[in-house]
This record gives C-alpha cells, sequence and structure tokens, in this order.
C-alpha cells in the first residue's frame, strides 16, 4: 500500500468535514465571571437570576435593560442591598414586571427600606436620580447625580457597594461603572462591607412556614452557621446547624431547613449566628423578624 505524505494526509482529513487533532496545554476555556460571587460567592450570594442575557442589553440609546424572571403574576422580585452599621444588607422587593430592571433596582434603593426594616436597622444611602445610561460587554455605566460622593471617602464607597451589589444581581451586569471617568467595579471590590454572616432569605418582613428555609452566605469558626426560631414571646421553638461550603478566612454560602412548633400563626424572629468558640456566646448575631403560619 502506498504511504501518504503528511501534506496529502492533512488535505484528505479537511475534505472528509475534520481537521488533525490539535495538541498542547491550553485546556478549557475559562468560565466567565459571576455577577453574584462575594470573596467566592455569593450564592444567589444569592441565588443568581436564572434568566437568558437581554438582546438589549448592549444597546446604547434608550432605556438600558437586563433579563431577569418574572413571576407567574407577572412580578418580578429584585434584591436591595441597604446598609446597617457600616456593613451591606439584603432584601427584596416585589413589584410589577418591567424591561428597564436596572431603572427599577435603583429606584427601589433610593426609595429606602421599609417601615420594619427601618426599625430593624437598614437604612440606604443612595440618593434618586443615580441613572444607567448604557450596559454593554457586562459593564453598566451610571450617570450619578450631584453630590453623590459627598459624606467622606467610607461613606461614600458604601453607597456605591449598595448600588454595585444591588445590579451585579443581573445577568447582563458584571461591573458597573460610576461616570465620568472612574474605573469599571465588581461585587469583590466591596467584599470587605459584608458582614461575617448574610441572610439572603427569608428577609425582614417575610411570611414563613415549618421548615422554613434560611439561605445565605458566611465567613465563620469551622464554617458552622447556627439558627434558632423564636415565637413573639422571644421562646426558642426550633433550632438546626449547618456548614458552608466555606469558613475561617474565607466566605461561603450555607443552605438550611429549620422546623419549628407554634400552634398559631404570629409574629417571630430566625436568629442566624456562630457559636463563640472562646466563651459558647452568639457571635454575629442577625435577627430577621418575620411572620410565621403555624408549625409543627
Amino acid at each position: 500500500m502506498r504511504r501518504l505524505t503528511p501534506p496529502l494526509t492533512a488535505l484528505l482529513l479537511l475534505a472528509a468535514g475534520c481537521a488533525p487533532p490539535r495538541t498542547g496545554t491550553l485546556g478549557p476555556a475559562p468560565a466567565g465571571p459571576s455577577p453574584t460571587t462575594a470573596t467566592a460567592p455569593t450564592g444567589p450570594p444569592t441565588p443568581p437570576p436564572s434568566a437568558s442575557r437581554s438582546p438589549t442589553a448592549g444597546a446604547t440609546t434608550g432605556t438600558p435593560t437586563t433579563a431577569a424572571p418574572t413571576g407567574p403574576d407577572g412580578t418580578l422580585t429584585v434584591q436591595l442591598w441597604f446598609a446597617r452599621n457600616g456593613k451591606l444588607v439584603p432584601t427584596r422587593r416585589a413589584s410589577p414586571a418591567t424591561v428597564a430592571t436596572s431603572r427599577l433596582a435603583l429606584t427601589e434603593l433610593a426609595a429606602g427600606p421599609s417601615v420594619a426594616e427601618t426599625a430593624a436597622g437598614l437604612t440606604t444611602l443612595v440618593p434618586a436620580g443615580t441613572q444607567v445610561t448604557r450596559i454593554a460587554g457586562g459593564v453598566a455605566t451610571l450617570l450619578p447625580p450631584a453630590g453623590f460622593d459627598a459624606g467622606g471617602a467610607a461613606t461614600a464607597r458604601l453607597r456605591r457597594a449598595q448600588v454595585v451589589w444591588t445590579l451585579t444581581q443581573f445577568p447582563t451586569v458584571r461591573r458597573v461603572a460610576f461616570a465620568p471617568a472612574d474605573a469599571a467595579t465588581g461585587r469583590d471590590d466591596y467584599a470587605d462591607l459584608l458582614p461575617p454572616i448574610v441572610v439572603t432569605a427569608p428577609t425582614i418582613g417575610d411570611r414563613v412556614g415549618s421548615p422554613v428555609t434560611v439561605t445565605g452566605t458566611a465567613d465563620v469558626y469551622e464554617a458552622t452557621v447556627s439558627v434558632r426560631v423564636l415565637d413573639a414571646a422571644g421562646q426558642e421553638i426550633g433550632t438546626a446547624f449547618t456548614t458552608a461550603s466555606c469558613g475561617s478566612g474565607c466566605r461561603g454560602g450555607y443552605r438550611v431547613d429549620v422546623r419549628y412548633r407554634r400552634p398559631a400563626a404570629g409574629p417571630g424572629t430566625i436568629e442566624v449566628y456562630e457559636v463563640s468558640a472562646r466563651d459558647g456566646s452568639r457571635a454575629n448575631l442577625v435577627r430577621i423578624p418575620v411572620q410565621m403560619a403555624a408549625g409543627r
């Protein structure tokens, strides 16, 4: 049999619809950055919305839009990041569905916390009039109003963190640039503004039933996150613990179902904390006031 020369072999392979195998050490293509990464996530940080990218995400005219899922009742739930004691705290809002999700999120952020959220210590530093002018290549460009960076460096940074963490929940936004000339920043740039324990669900004022599912992220000793459920009188009616996906120097996501016993519906509190390795006390405590259904 006649031996084929290497050039002739390559031509025959191409004619057959395939190419010679590539060699090298490039490996698989790297995955793109996640809009929910905190220090190594979030989970949602929050679980991120699973919607596909909006075909208008790169538009430079008209109303900038991002893709976000809507509920069966036509409502859109967005996550808002408020501030408490110099740290970021998440909550949620359900609003009529709109394609202008970035505008909706910034409007709700500027409107500030609800009465219940205010009572729990939440506040907003974001003023009305903050606008997204363009979303392209995963970067949302903002036109902040006059005085946006007032109040000192720490306050201005926390204000920007609220905007960045709120807008990057959408799959079309990975970073945010504040016009006219600031470099784009993402969640990692403000990860130090997260408290040791973040609770993404339930949020303040939610209606919950037994078992109640508690989710969030944490950077705590040995990654151990503890939860207890209290009734209106402050009596413990349910408890559980779990481990985050990372801890003791890194942030990981956690999820735990907690069953409780309660004969009638009414107000209650979800407490999420770590047990102090020093004295066994509850450290880095996060309290979430909720409305509870009867449970057993």
